[in-house]
């Protein structure tokens, strides 16, 4: 018998070894959502980051995105981002440009031994106030409602005097109905890839969907109208519907606090916002499960420096940034560090 030991020890491990194997192939998928308005779509441009990815003072930044001089299609991490989807890889923001999805799946991906799939639901432009405003929140008050309508009905009036057209004015229940009309839609974004990921990753075919966090990076368009004074209740009233309609009453939260400001310190309305999203992780029920990530801390100072002169320098500007101040710069090595901070966050919570 002794002599069968060896051998029998040899079949044991060998066993174990496939056991282990058919068990990872069967882990669910681990989904995160991605969500929120332009920031959230991506704005760093894809030539600016194959430029730093190249460039001697900058390169080391991106290797790890990177081989044999190309970027990385991972194998292990997707993505669905409205009309697209596919293996992560730069390109899934805004047209040619990538947004903080890249770091965020790439810590996703290397952390996990299971598949990952983010799914991205983003519109530029889109309030919580009023877009993203989720079920519970309700309404405004009838007197908001009132202003918003004839402000609408003004709007239109001109424009039909203008252009010599007769175009209806809008009715209350069309200016009810904007509200909530992207949170529905962020969520019609999640079923449908839910319902068809088979379909649109074969590789994942026969595994199960777990979720197992959202990201949400968002404000700009708080800032208007006195939207701010109610960010913290609608930031609140969404994480709870957020889990409700996912049925993960847990699920880990990530929000990316506004951080256009940069260096600068944050006044005004971007104050106020930042101030409501950084509260949410002490809201009874969301602590240890929410965390707000600072993104002004992250600001990338060269396209910092640069941007007051970018139109006279617009040669030198295109080699560190690619847009406006409320876009981050468009700087892609601001992108990468919020994705990754976001990254690094969720994996915080999830512990």
């Amino acid at each position: 018998m002794n002599k069968l030991n060896p051998l029998l020890s040899l079949v044991a491990c060998l066993l174990a070894i496939l056991s282990t194997n058919v068990a990872a192939q069967k882990a669910p998928v681990k989904v995160f959502i991605l969500a929120g308005q332009s920031n959230m779509e991506g704005k760093a441009p894809n030539a600016l980051l194959t430029h730093q990815a190249t460039a001697a003072e900058t390169k080391q930044l991106f290797a790890h995105l990177r081989k044999d001089g190309e970027w990385i299609v991972r194998d292990d991490a997707f993505i669905k981002y409205l009309g697209r989807n596919g293996p992560l890889t730069i390109g899934y923001g805004s047209r040619d440009r990538t947004g903080v999805e890249l770091e965020f799946g790439t810590v996703m991906g290397d952390h996990f031994k299971e598949p990952v799939l983010l799914i991205k639901a983003a519109w530029g432009g889109h309030s919580l106030f009023k877009l993203f405003r989720s079920p519970s929140a309700g309404l405004p008050s009838d007197a908001k409602l009132k202003v918003e309508l004839e402000k609408a009905q003004e709007g239109v009036k001109k424009r039909n005097e203008k252009n010599k057209k007769n175009d209806p004015l809008p009715t209350m229940d069309d200016i009810k109905g904007g509200y909530g009309s992207s949170y529905r839609n962020m969520m019609k974004e999640v079923k449908d890839t839910v319902d068809a990921y088979q379909t649109m990753f074969p590789t994942l075919k026969g595994r199960k969907l777990q979720m197992a966090g959202f990201v949400w990076f968002q404000g700009w368009n708080d800032q208007y109208n006195d939207a701010q004074k109610e960010y913290a209740s609608n930031m609140a009233h969404f994480i709870r519907d957020v889990r409700k309609d996912l049925k993960a009453p847990k699920l880990p939260f990530v929000i990316g606090l506004m951080g256009q400001n940069g260096s600068k310190p944050a006044g005004g309305a971007m104050l106020e916002i930042q101030q409501a999203q950084l509260s949410m992780e002490n809201l009874e029920g969301f602590k240890g499960n929410v965390k707000a990530v600072r993104t002004d801390v992250l600001a990338d100072k060269a396209a910092e420096k640069l941007y007051p002169e970018w139109r006279d320098r617009f040669e030198e500007w295109k080699l560190v940034g690619g847009d406006f101040p409320y876009h981050y710069l468009g700087s892609a090595i601001w992108f990468n560090r919020m994705g990754r901070a976001f990254g690094e966050a969720m994996l915080g919570l999830m512990k």
